[in-house]
């Protein structure tokens, strides 16, 4: 289960410098931040979501070294710093090479400042997935192009799509990148 943290009674809002000094502290944690600035701190996963994770970062990224490398793969330690302010860590991410390319170095080695182009959320059995769904919407409304959140209990998959309702697809086999990871097929069989 997460945990969102008020901050009032030392700060209106956690700082960009202070939320890297956490995390550099902290690094057996795994913290995230609303983009009101309050700080979300998250449980880690258990080993079947970790299995889990892994098989899905592992597809991304081998789909990606096919392609010829048309972006760049992260996995759910990433935090990005997205464009409506909140720090967010998605299980598996993608952005196009062009754009990270756009960024500096620092920026790269820090919470970048960019919003994906791709994410996947898995829920967990610690996960509230109203929660997810709102991180799912965030993202969509802050520039991310497609997103997955794959309940591997109920053998279900919503996909987010800018401008879209979103789509409920039950017990699905693989899920289509569509046209931002272009010919990819995410092969469930290890999820559900």
């Amino acid at each position: 289960m997460n945990v969102a943290i008020n901050l009032k009674a030392f700060t209106d809002r956690i700082s960009d410098r202070d939320f890297e000094q956490l995390c550099a502290d902290n690094p057996e944690a795994k913290f995230e931040t609303t983009k009101e600035g309050k700080l979300i701190v998250m449980s880690p996963t258990g080993s079947q979501s970790g299995k889990f994770n892994m098989s899905l970062a592992f597809q991304v990224e081998l789909w990606n070294r096919k392609a010829g490398k048309p972006g760049v793969v992260f996995d759910s330690s990433t935090g990005f710093k997205l464009s409506n302010g909140a720090t967010r860590s998605p299980d598996v991410s993608w952005i196009e090479l062009d754009r990270w390319n756009s960024l500096t170095a620092r920026q790269q080695r820090g919470f970048a400042p960019i919003d994906p182009d791709f994410v996947i959320e898995l829920m967990s059995p610690t996960d509230e997935l109203l929660e997810l769904q709102q991180k799912m919407s965030e993202y969509i409304n802050c520039g991310v192009r497609l997103g997955w959140l794959i309940n591997p209990d109920e053998r279900q998959v919503e996909i987010y799509r800018v401008g879209q309702d979103k789509e409920v697809l039950d017990n699905p086999k693989t899920l289509s990148g569509e046209t931002v990871l272009v010919n990819f097929d995410l092969d469930l069989i290890d999820i559900f």
